[in-house]
């Protein structure tokens, strides 16, 4: 699990530094089409054919994950352009409290009010982050807050969807409608790339199956319910990232936020381990 935060956090570098030139579109597109061919590949291993991976009685639902993902990735590295990946993280990183706000409505799952202590706690970490009322924040940290909510709903729905289809169903159905979804928009803002950026696409296209590679491994000789703290070390090494080679500065307030946010989240993971 820490592999798979820190190839995801190299990914999201990579992103950063391609899309800051070219269309987030034809990023993620490529990424994609990578990633599509990929799944395609473990699902055919894992269930024996494609056509037994896309087997669902959910297909309305499924897409709409897929869709859901790869909107959430097109903001969020948008988000890395504009807002950098320091502080872009340390927002993203409230989704696991969206998660246990929205179980209830979402997955009809009881939150507890230690649990909703917890929720309260991490939004003024992203309030402290956000710095409202004290300086003219950039309307991208909502972008990166919108990709938090985005995200937690993704989650949600593939716990929905796992009521009645496999884990490799819903990995197919990510991979292939987030890459139709994405792609004409991709054509549409095509543009030339010089030839060392194509070395960095395709390193992004890596590390995007190697990450997900390695949370299939993970999640094959453990609970997801241990290793998920340890998703917490992306913010982390995206961070380092963030500081090293892009040169972004490190706030008090993005310290101080992102350390509530964190802890809160590591809360809730936790009462939701015990009440489980």
């Amino acid at each position: 699990m820490i592999s798979a935060t820190f190839v995801f956090a190299v990914q999201d570098g990579i992103s950063r530094y391609l899309a800051a030139d070219y269309s987030v579109f034809m990023i993620v597109t490529i990424r994609y089409w990578f990633f599509a061919a990929f799944v395609m590949a473990v699902a055919k291993r894992q269930v024996g054919s494609i056509r037994k991976a896309a087997a669902t009685k959910q297909p309305v639902l499924q897409a709409f994950r897929g869709a859901l993902l790869v909107t959430e990735i097109c903001v969020l590295v948008a988000a890395f352009v504009h807002l950098g990946l320091v502080e872009s993280h340390a927002i993203f990183a409230c989704y696991p409290l969206l998660i246990a706000a929205l179980s209830g409505p979402v997955l009809g799952e009881t939150v507890g009010w230690r649990r909703w202590a917890a929720i309260g706690v991490g939004f003024i970490g992203v309030l402290i982050i956000l710095q409202p009322g004290f300086r003219v924040f950039s309307p991208w940290a909502f972008v990166a807050l919108l990709s938090a909510f985005m995200f937690a709903l993704y989650g949600l729905l593939t716990r929905y969807v796992a009521r009645q289809d496999t884990a490799a169903t819903s990995f197919f159905w990510t991979g292939t409608v987030g890459a139709i979804v994405v792609t004409p928009l991709g054509l549409w803002h095509w543009e030339p790339m010089i030839g060392t950026d194509w070395y960095w696409m395709g390193a992004l296209c890596v590390t995007g199956a190697l990450g997900h590679w390695l949370l299939i491994k993970t999640y094959e000789v453990a609970e997801a319910s241990v290793v998920q703290p340890f998703a917490y070390l992306q913010l982390v090494f995206a961070s380092t990232i963030g500081l090293l080679v892009f040169r972004e500065t490190l706030a008090l307030n993005v310290v101080l936020g992102g350390a509530l946010v964190v802890a809160a989240g590591l809360f809730t993971l936790w009462r939701a381990r015990k009440a489980g």
